[in-house]
């Protein structure tokens, strides 16, 4: 048994991706699935989309690697945080569709919690801000709306989890209702200094306790999938939050180093060891990983959208029909305009935590176009990973970090990461395996399994790919940097 079958369940798509005894990519399975918008600023899934999907792309990278499900060691699970399901603990059906991180539907429940002088406390025990972000807010939408499901919850008929406890259930055949620290931390609900849900939070949302999954660390026994799924039993040895598995897949391990993925979102998470250091930009404490009841901390940024923006200028204007030609169609450009877009669809996320924000397009004139579009979309990203650096920066000086590690679709993208080296005035490094996010997860499990290599062994494996350095002037990047400041200052304003 020397293949780990890792699950990356993300916001547009489920993938498997089959690793073997080397840590090597096998083989890779991936289905899209429909996005629900109900409402302006509402994002929903189909929870059984998301079962369905992730055992269909299962399946069928075992079948495409001609192996059987006897010959993989251990399952390691990655996911989308925050997203909240809620189902009836008999039946496994769920009350309602799952509320997407990216949904805005309880913007006005966490101001009025923020009005009454809730937010310290909310990010003394959580690390968190009130936002709609985070799953606590929708959990209390959810009982709040779904007929009876307040009393339900109350009897301990139903369960509440993010995406990792719903396909353990699942593969488990509603035997195991857990989850791991790096989701829980992200729930609103947990005690990141205490490791426990938190009360406190639990009685400000009224979640009934009753609700919530078993914490357990990154690396352990999270049940057992069943054969029915798969073709034989097999373990669930690893599990993470999304952006937190990228972080591992980075072999960030070490504090001051610091990760950025670019995928729906940007996350940059930079570690800070055993210590949570609380923010005074407004980026948020979590768990980075626990391992051995340990857990390690990290500073995070988080960006709604950034490969969204792409997917935007695909599916909403129509200017393009694939994401890889928005480089040559930047490289195209018109270099003597400057068209800034203000991606806030769904918001702004950090620094500024504005729900409200809508996203907005500056600088136009008559000769932009398409390729001045898809440049803008681009810089975008760029831009807002500078603000979330420069608040880690004035939150926590970490000597000795020159560089950014990257990883995620967009960063095979050589035009944005050139840019994104020049708008920070920083060297950015690529590594060779993109897939960082199931390769933290594939790791966390077979190193458990006992199929990979420790913590230091692991992290002497990373191998660089490519590295971009500044070449920007430096009159020209402030420049450009002072004229996004501008546009979202005045997009906030509109």
């Amino acid at each position: 048994m020397t293949h780990i079958l890792a699950i990356d369940q993300g916001t547009t798509s489920s993938r498997a991706i089959l690793f073997d005894g080397t840590l090597k990519i096998s083989h890779v399975s991936q289905q899209e699935f429909t996005q629900h918008y109900p409402a302006s600023g509402w994002v929903e899934h189909d929870c059984n989309d998301l079962w369905q999907t992730t055992l269909d792309t299962c399946r069928d990278v075992i079948a495409k690697a001609g192996i059987t499900a006897a010959d993989i060691a251990a399952i390691g699970i990655t996911n989308q945080r925050e997203t909240t399901l809620i189902w009836d603990r008999k039946t496994g059906k769920p009350i309602h569709n799952a509320i997407v991180w990216q949904d805005r539907r309880t913007a006005d429940l966490c101001q009025k919690l923020r009005d009454a002088g809730h937010e310290p406390t909310v990010t003394e025990k959580t690390g968190l801000l009130l936002d709609p972000y985070f799953s606590a807010t929708k959990v209390a939408w959810l009982l709040d709306t779904v007929k009876d499901a307040r009393a339900r919850a109350e009897a301990g008929e139903l369960a509440f989890g993010t995406v990792d406890s719903w396909l353990i259930w699942n593969l488990t055949g509603g035997a195991r209702h857990v989850t791991d620290a790096t989701n829980a931390a992200r729930t609103m609900l947990y005690d990141i200094r205490k490791g426990r849900w938190s009360q406190t939070m639990c009685d400000m949302l009224g979640v009934p306790m009753a609700l919530l999954p078993e914490v357990m660390d990154c690396a352990a026994d999270f049940g057992t999938a069943l054969p029915d799924h798969l073709g034989a039993a097999i373990p669930i040895l690893g599990v993470a939050g999304d952006q937190q598995a990228a972080t591992i897949g980075q072999a960030c391990f070490e504090p001051g180093m610091m990760k950025s993925t670019y995928g729906t979102g940007c996350f940059a998470l930079l570690n800070t060891g055993d210590t949570p250091v609380t923010s005074k930009n407004r980026l948020l404490t979590t768990i980075a990983y626990q391992l051995d009841g340990q857990p390690t901390y990290a500073l995070e940024g988080s960006i709604f959208i950034a490969g969204a923006v792409v997917q935007w200028l695909r599916d909403g204007l129509k200017i393009i029909k694939d994401a890889k030609e928005t480089q040559t169609m930047a490289e195209a450009s018109d270099s003597g305009q400057n068209v800034v877009i203000v991606p806030a669809f769904t918001g702004l996320g950090a620094p500024y935590w504005n729900a409200e924000c809508r996203g907005a397009v500056f600088g136009l004139t008559r000769n932009s176009g398409p390729q001045e579009f898809a440049r803008a979309a681009l810089e975008s990203v760029g831009y807002q990973t500078r603000d979330l650096l420069e608040a880690m920066q004035a939150d926590w000086d970490s000597p000795g970090q020159t560089a950014l590690r990257v990883d995620g679709g967009m960063s095979a993208s050589n035009w944005a990461m050139q840019f994104l080296s020049d708008i920070l005035d920083a060297q950015v490094d690529r590594p060779e395996i993109l897939e960082t996010t199931a390769m933290g997860a594939a790791w966390l499990a077979g190193q458990r399994a006992g199929v990979y290599p420790d913590q230091a062994s692991f992290a002497s494996t990373w191998a660089l790919e490519r590295s971009f350095v500044p070449e920007m002037d430096k009159d020209r990047r402030a420049e450009k940097y002072a004229a996004w400041k501008r546009a979202v200052t005045a997009a906030q304003a509109f």
